[in-house]
Parts: C-alpha cells; structure tokens; sequence
C-alpha cells in the first residue's frame, strides 16, 4: 500500500487563524511540511512577519495576514487576499480565540460575554459563509475548528469561555451535516491542558496543574504539535470518510 499521498497537503492552500504562535503556528507549520500553501493570521502583522521569516528559510510557501477576526472587514480582507496572491481556498483552520476573563460566570461582564461569543463564536461562522464559495470549488475540501474540552464539560473559572467552545461544536456539526454533499467536510478538535501562551494561567498554576495531573492518565501537558497533527488528520484524504466529528486530544482526561 503506497502512503505517501494519504497526508499530503500537496496543491492546497489553507488559513489557519491565530496562527503567530502557539498551536495555530505549530499547525502552519506541519501543514507546509505537508506541501501546503499556508495563509497565517493574527492581530499583528509584526508578529506574523516574524513567522514567515523562520518557515520561508525552511523552505516552506507561507503568507502572512494580518486579522482581527473579531472585525468583520479585516475577515473579509483576509480571504481576498488570499485568493489575490493563491485563487483559491481548500483547508481552513479556525484557531483564534479569545478568553479575557477567569472566574464565574455570574460575574462575567456583558462586554467580556460579548467578546468571546464574538471572536469564538461568531468570527468562525462569517469565516466559513465567506470562504464557502471558494471551498465548494476545491476537491475534497476541509473546515477545522478548534474547540477545547471545555465545550465537553463546563471548566471551572473559564464558564462562558466553555459556553463558546460548546457552540463552535454544534456549529461544527451542523456545517458537517449542510455541507457534506458539497464534499466539504467539517470536524472539530478538542484539545486538554497544551502547553501555549493561552492556556499558562492554567499550567504555570500549580495547585490547578496538580489537580488536572490527578485525573490525567497520560501525566503530561500537551504539545501544540501534537494538536497540529491531528488538524493534519483532518485536512488530508486520511480522513475522507470524517465530517462532523469531535476529536479529542487530551491525554485521556475526558474518558
């Protein structure tokens, strides 16, 4: 059996949002080692020039976008641009995400709630409705959205940032169902305790660290490679029968 196709990314250009670090950069990264075309954003193009800098000089072909996706003109300049320098659009990661707040829901402001519901939440729904036209014209096509087993089961001190990620789920299943006769297929990963910038509240705090260690049965923090590669899983013809599906990558602490 010859294998040497089944994860390639050879001839398809992917997004992946917040990516400048991170599993969003870890992700880029494997998907150009995959012979993808790789269309990076964050907030600051600064920080994705950076980026571009160190995976060129690999020999990699990535782009850096600067995106708020909060903002739904930078959303749209995001896909123009890329259909400007690439024209065309086959794998999209949706990876930003934001969370301003730690501590109970109760307490979390409207302007806080209306924050991650619209970066987490509603920025993935105007990015996949925008690149739709472009996705429905490629060849077996994928969406990934990235969630975290707090849409699973509710995380303490991080409620409504669970309550986003429980909706990216359902918004995940419900594109899987639309558009898989478009041969567009959608799934979701859902990542434990990684090592990133995003989730050190959590893991440079050793009484919490200590806690999730005891329910963990791989007793270790993840590596946002390891959720890159999963993403890999998904965006190639490895997976071609999977839409609408959760992936869990958290060292067993949902089982």
């Amino acid at each position: 059996m010859d294998l040497s196709n089944l994860f390639s990314l050879s001839e398809k250009v992917a997004i992946v949002t917040g990516a400048s670090k991170g599993i969003g950069l870890a992700t880029a990264e494997i998907f150009a080692a995959a012979g993808a075309k790789v269309v990076i954003s964050s907030r600051k193009q600064e920080a994705l020039d950076k980026v571009v800098e160190d995976l060129t000089g690999k020999g990699y072909e990535v782009t850096g976008i600067a995106c708020n996706v909060g903002d739904s003109e930078a959303l749209q300049h995001l896909v123009n641009s890329t259909l400007e320098r690439y024209g065309q659009i086959d794998v999209l990661v949706n990876n930003a995400a934001t969370n301003p707040v730690f501590g109970l829901v109760h307490e979390t402001s409207l302007e806080a709630f209306d924050k991650i519901m619209n970066v987490n939440v509603r920025a993935v729904f105007q990015l996949m409705n925008l690149c739709f036209p472009y996705l429905i014209k490629s060849t077996r096509s994928s969406v990934i959205n990235i969630s975290s087993i707090g849409g699973l089961s509710p995380e303490e001190g991080l409620g409504i940032y669970s309550v986003s990620k429980a909706a990216l789920l359902s918004l995940t299943k419900a594109y899987g169902k639309e558009w898989a006769g478009h041969q567009i297929r959608v799934n979701a990963i859902c990542p434990g305790l990684i090592k990133t910038k995003f989730s050190q509240a959590l893991w440079d705090n050793q009484a919490i660290l200590d806690k999730m260690m005891e329910r963990l049965p791989i007793k270790r923090i993840g590596l946002p490679e390891e959720i890159g590669a999963a993403a890999l899983y998904l965006a190639s013809d490895a997976s071609g029968y999977t839409t609408g599906a959760v992936l869990t990558v958290d060292g067993g602490f949902t089982v």
